[in-house]
């Protein structure tokens, strides 16, 4: 009789054990394939490795501080260099590994009068140490270490522009906001801002630039400006150099040339329509507060009036 094969693999469950299986569905799960390593590894923890609250990001990043050698810089613009997520989601990522206890980090003033940021990683949250207590006694006299102590982590300088890079524009200043904008007085104001360049090609401005002027545009309309009195203002004695922003230059017009609000006006009150009547003496119709005579007959009868008294 043959001996069982104890290497061979399992045959596949039926019946109801297969419906019970924890990976039945659409994956099997993960078969490990692991082989020892003797040099060049970190151990994590499963409490890190299999985190409930934190994030795919945090756990990762967390695994390669942890493997990074002591004095190597941590900081959200030295990480962000070298990964693809931005500083964004590493500074996001940082702030969730700080607060599950994962990293430590604070403020330090240097014998420079430099303040510093120290970055402690703990692989094992809630335990002062950072690592298995010792068992064995300490020599009496340990050995003198001539290495200089670890220097405070600190920002590095800013990250310089490669050449060929584009330069990042900055923010446009911002304009004055209307009240009561409705689409058509945007759109009227899209239509000024277009038109610019027939005065002056220096005032070519882009569709994203536009959008940001419109507002303040129509807060000129809103205040009784026509659309060409606007025109006229953003194009009236512009400088004769050449313009390395118009859109910036527009938005400062807009917003120091802003003219003030107008004169409160009551609302007119509307005239009062009165019934029709029949004159009494021409007997014409005409309207009037009560029936009598009409205007031309009160006025006949006023001048008869007059020419008895005389």
């Amino acid at each position: 009789m043959d001996k069982e094969d104890r290497s061979a693999q399992r045959p596949a469950l039926s019946g109801d054990r297969a419906k019970n299986h924890p990976s039945r569905g659409t994956s099997w799960g993960v078969v490990h394939e692991n082989t020892p390593h003797s040099t060049h590894f970190t151990v994590v923890g499963n409490h890190l490795a299999q985190h409930a609250d934190l994030s795919l990001t945090a756990i990762g990043l967390a695994t390669h501080i942890q493997s990074l050698p002591a004095g190597s810089p941590v900081d959200i613009r030295s990480l962000a260099r070298r990964f693809p997520e931005g500083t964004t989601r590493i500074a996001a990522a940082l702030r969730e590994l700080e607060a599950h206890g994962y990293l430590r980090r604070t403020k330090e003033r240097t014998a420079a009068g430099r303040v510093v940021t120290r970055t402690v990683s703990c692989n094992r949250p809630g335990r002062v140490g950072g690592g298995p207590r010792r068992t064995s006694a300490p020599s009496p006299r340990p050995a003198k270490d001539d290495r200089p102590p670890p220097r405070p982590e600190a920002e590095p300088p800013p990250r310089r522009r490669e050449q060929g890079e584009p330069r990042r524009r900055a923010a446009l200043p911002a304009v004055p906001q209307p009240a009561y904008p409705t689409p058509d007085q945007l759109q009227t104001a899209i239509g000024v801002l277009s038109g610019l360049r027939r005065t002056d090609p220096r005032l070519m401005i882009s569709a994203s630039d536009a959008e940001h002027l419109a507002p303040g545009v129509v807060t000129w309309l809103e205040r009784e400006f026509t659309p060409e009195s606007v025109h006229r203002a953003l194009t009236t004695a512009l400088p004769p150099e050449p313009l390395r922003r118009p859109a910036a230059l527009l938005a400062h017009r807009l917003t120091a040339q802003l003219p003030p609000l107008p004169p409160f006006r009551p609302p007119e009150q509307p005239s009062v329509r009165h019934p029709l009547h029949n004159c009494d003496t021409c007997d014409r119709a005409y309207r009037g507060p009560e029936p009598g005579d009409c205007g031309s007959c009160a006025a006949m009868a006023g001048s008869d009036l007059c020419s008895l008294l005389v």
